[in-house]
């Protein structure tokens, strides 16, 4: 979470009582949302959970056209409007490479999804212009050029830190979870429970077994709404 998104989060809930009405607008679930926008969405929701701050998560198909900055989630409280979540970077890198670089999930999976609220010939043309965008963003961040088996090892080293710093305790600052374990969670978790081309990227985060257990217990713990767990 940024900066500014996580001081405003930390005075409101300080200054006065957190509004009944705040809400998180999100992109339409299920088969309609994205890898990266599931998982700012579930980081979002797991740290306020944390803080024991209810919101209402509301989907919209053009809930990222709604938010000042274009991106998703962002939380709508009283008068302010908050987006801009600092994300992972390497996951992010990682799952964006992915959604728009690798041919295979972009014919199969991505298009479809992403275009999916709108009517033809709409949703190709978002689409295109969204796969565009983020290739151009891609090679400027010097990752266009950058191989599936090269995303996959920089994600194995992203995950090997990740295990390393939480070692075997119950979150990443010991018995209290922070934004920090909000963000990895929302990132981890959708990587295991989201259906792509192929299982190698879940494999990756599943070989380090820490953090398997670290996303089943917050899971368990702040949405046991959701019923059964979704992680194998």
């Amino acid at each position: 979470m940024s900066l500014v998104a996580e001081a405003f989060v930390s005075q409101m809930a300080a200054a006065e009582p957190w509004p009944e009405n705040a809400t998180l607008y999100q992109q339409l679930k299920g088969e309609q949302i994205l890898l990266s926008d599931n998982a700012a969405s579930l980081a979002v929701q797991a740290f306020l959970q944390m803080c024991n701050l209810p919101v209402k998560v509301v989907c919209r198909a053009n809930a990222e056209y709604m938010s000042p900055s274009g991106k998703v989630p962002f939380i709508h409280v009283g008068n302010q409007v908050v987006s801009e979540l600092g994300p992972i970077v390497q996951f992010v890198k990682a799952k964006l490479y992915l959604q728009w670089c690798d041919e295979a999930t972009v014919g199969e999976i991505t298009l479809a999804r992403y275009g999916s609220p709108y009517p033809w010939p709409l949703n190709h043309i978002l689409a295109y212009q969204k796969q565009w965008e983020v290739k151009r963003k891609m090679k400027a961040i010097g990752w266009g050029n950058k191989t599936l088996d090269q995303v996959l090892e920089d994600v194995d080293q992203c995950c090997q830190a990740l295990s390393q710093r939480l070692g075997t305790q119950p979150y990443f600052f010991n018995k209290q979870p922070t934004e920090l374990d909000a963000l990895v969670f929302g990132h981890l978790y959708t990587i295991l429970t989201t259906q792509l081309t192929n299982d190698e990227l879940s494999e990756k985060v599943k070989n380090y077994s820490n953090l398997l257990a670290f996303c089943r217990r917050i899971e368990q713990h702040y949405f046991e709404d959701r019923g059964k767990s979704r992680l194998s």
